[in-house]
């Protein structure tokens, strides 16, 4: 596929069995750019999220899926959008261990690898990805990543990419758009 094309519709059987999305930071939810830079003395680290990729995170949790963010990098903005969006799990670990982080989710949800999505990019995803029942990559991922991901977007990392993902999920579950007029009738009550 190359970027910018359309993902293929994502079988609803697989679909319907996610229960839990989990989404790597660098790459996935940010174009993968950090900005370091120092106030009074004091490192500091800012990331760009796209604002509807946050809305497809909150359309997933409407629906009843459990969210959650995977990264191999600490940062203080990372645990600030994660209160911003309200996921179910943030971990946050410097070594990359998300294999032992999914398994502690895993375990603390009583779920299987099968019902776990997960969105990566790069190679810090791959040993999640060979586990989890549904592996899916943006479109801008290594080879790597999409050799082992089972569907893979069209839009890239901190462009959309979560957004498509979430959407193409929902209406594969077919729920997308008993979502989308939930979402639209919360907002428009007095």
């Amino acid at each position: 596929m190359t970027v910018g094309t359309a993902a293929p519709a994502l079988d609803p059987a697989i679909a319907r069995r996610v229960r839990l999305v989990c989404f790597d930071v660098d790459g996935v939810l940010t174009d993968g750019g950090v900005i370091l830079g120092d106030a009074a003395g004091e490192r500091v680290e800012l990331k760009q999220y796209d604002i509807q990729d946050g809305l497809g995170i909150k359309m997933l949790q409407q629906a009843g899926i459990l969210t959650a963010i995977v990264t191999g990098r600490e940062s203080v903005s990372v645990a600030l959008r994660a209160v911003e969006l309200g996921v179910d799990d943030c971990v946050q670990d410097n070594q990359a261990r998300k294999v032992r982080a999914l398994k502690a989710l895993i375990a603390k949800h009583a779920l299987t690898w099968d019902e776990v999505a997960f969105v990566g990019d790069d190679l810090p995803d791959l040993g999640v990805m060979r586990l989890v029942g549904l592996p899916v990559c943006v479109g801008n991922a290594t080879a790597e990543a999409r050799k082992a991901a089972k569907h893979a977007l069209a839009r890239t990392g901190g462009a959309g990419a979560v957004r498509e993902f979430c959407e193409t999920l929902l209406r594969a579950r077919g729920e997308w758009d008993t979502q989308v007029e939930a979402y639209v009738a919360s907002r428009s009550e007095d």
